[in-house]
């Protein structure tokens, strides 16, 4: 099942290819969590020299808390990894506090 997602990009195009590649991490993180109403997905090209400027914010709708967190990298699949991987820790420490 596909979780509900919304992608903005900010002052860019994101193509296709990177909306499905994050379709498919927050995907993978209800494999965790199976009670994920839908995630908003921010996509954003900080402004700055430094080549780590492609950041990603995820928003993950849940019953009683949301969960968040946003990574910066230089390029948006790295900071979708990242970002999901802290996600997929809060996830877990939701669902072990549930079960305790």
């Amino acid at each position: 099942m596909d979780v509900k997602l919304n992608v903005r990009s900010v002052h860019f195009d994101a193509d296709q290819k990177l909306v499905n590649f994050i379709q498919e991490k927050i995907n993978k993180l209800s494999q965790f969590f199976d009670k994920i109403i839908e995630a908003d997905v921010y996509l954003k090209l900080e402004n700055g020299p430094s080549a780590d400027n492609k950041t990603v914010e995820i928003r993950l709708y849940i019953p009683g808390n949301d969960l968040f967190a946003k990574k910066t990298s230089k390029s948006f699949e790295e900071s979708t990894d990242e970002t999901t991987e802290a996600l997929r820790r809060q996830v877990k420490r939701r669902k072990e506090k549930e079960r305790g």
